[in-house]
Parts: structure tokens; sequence; C-alpha cells
């Protein structure tokens, strides 16, 4: 059966207006579920972003692709479960053969003089961050913003990341401003927590550790 192909549309980067704050929710969503849709709300919500960029990656390179659905059926079911307006999912980084997340931010930055973006993470990516490509590179582009997720809430404070950077963090009470400030700067954001997990909807069970 052929790879379901990629509409257009959605290999172009969404149309932004200067001064807007944007948000940055990369993943692979293998499948996308209600937790990274919950992610995705709490991040517009306290963030006071404009937009959010639900950013469906080609692959993962800290991550096995065996198990990995075709692009275009992530993009569709990921359309189907995010009926905000203001989400706008895509997958520019395949047109670009985008691979590594340093390089994504640099091609955002580039693209769209003007606007202010932040990166969106979940707490449990945060305790590996530390792994991918030219980590510091990121943390010195956008600013970023933590996202609380189930057993990560305390265990990312120990994080390589979080201790190398701890002078940048900013108290959570500012997270609307987060956007606008200069790089490295990074809050984490308590909230509502889903334990629904793509590795355990792949393995057929309701909920796990991971997304």
């Amino acid at each position: 059966m052929p790879e379901q192909p990629v509409p257009a549309a959605y290999l172009r980067m969404p149309h932004v207006e200067k001064g807007m704050q944007i948000g940055l929710f990369g993943g692979s969503f293998n499948p996308p579920h209600a937790g990274h849709v919950l992610v995705a709300d709490i991040a517009l919500r306290r963030l006071a972003l404009d937009q959010l960029w639900w950013m469906v990656t080609p692959g993962n390179p800290l991550k096995s692709t065996r198990e990995l659905a075709p692009l275009g059926q992530r993009v569709e079911r990921s359309e189907a479960i995010t009926p905000n307006p203001r989400i706008k999912v895509t997958a520019f980084e395949a047109a670009y053969h985008i691979r590594y997340t340093a390089d994504t931010l640099a091609l955002v930055r580039a693209r769209n003089p003007g606007v202010d973006f932040v990166w969106i993470m979940g707490a449990d990516s945060l305790r590996d961050f530390h792994r991918w490509e030219r980590w510091r590179e990121i943390m010195l582009t956008f600013p970023i913003a933590v996202i609380d997720r189930p057993g990560a809430t305390l265990s990312f404070l120990s994080s390589i990341v979080a201790r190398t950077f701890d002078y940048a963090r900013v108290d959570e009470a500012d997270a609307p401003r987060l956007a606008r400030m200069k790089a490295p700067a990074w809050t984490f954001i308590h909230g509502p927590r889903s334990t629904l997990s793509s590795t355990a909807i792949r393995n057929g069970h309701a909920s796990g550790e991971r997304r």
C-alpha cells in the first residue's frame, strides 16, 4: 500500500504576522492523542499565544522509526483532533528535509522576522534534552516552555539542562511574556496532566509514562 501523500498546504509554514506570539510544539505524534491536545491548550492559554504550530516531524533521531506511521496519516489524525483554529497543523520540516530541531528553529527564525516564538515541550522530554543535537543552541534560539507531565514534575529539576540553565529560569507567573523574552529563558508550567501515551496506545494500552 503506497504511503499517503502529505497535502501541499501542510508542507508550508503557517501564515503569521509581525508582532504575533507563536508556540512551536513538535513531535512525531505517533499517534496524536488527547494528552497532546491538552499540552497545546495549556500552552495557548498560559503563554498568551496567537497561534500554536503543531509540527508533525518526519522522524525522531532518538527513536526507532520501525513503528512510525506514514507522515500523511499522522498529519491527518492530528488535524482531526485539533479543532481549535489557533492550532496550525504543519509538516513543513519534511519539505526542507530537516532532521534536527536546532535546524528547524534556525529556519523558522530566518523566515519570520518580527515574530516572537517559544518552543514547547513536555517535562518528560527535558530529562533527555541534553542528548538532542546542539541542545545548547536550541536553548539560545528561542525561549522554552516546559509543560508538566505525569511522573516528571520533580525529576525535571535534576536534568542536565535545568541545572545548566538554572540562571535563565523564569517565574511561571511571567509565562504570558515568555515569547517576548530574549533566549535563554525558560519556565515550567503546572496544570492538568494526562497519562495518555502514544507508545501505550500503539501497544494497545490506555496510558503510559511517556508520550
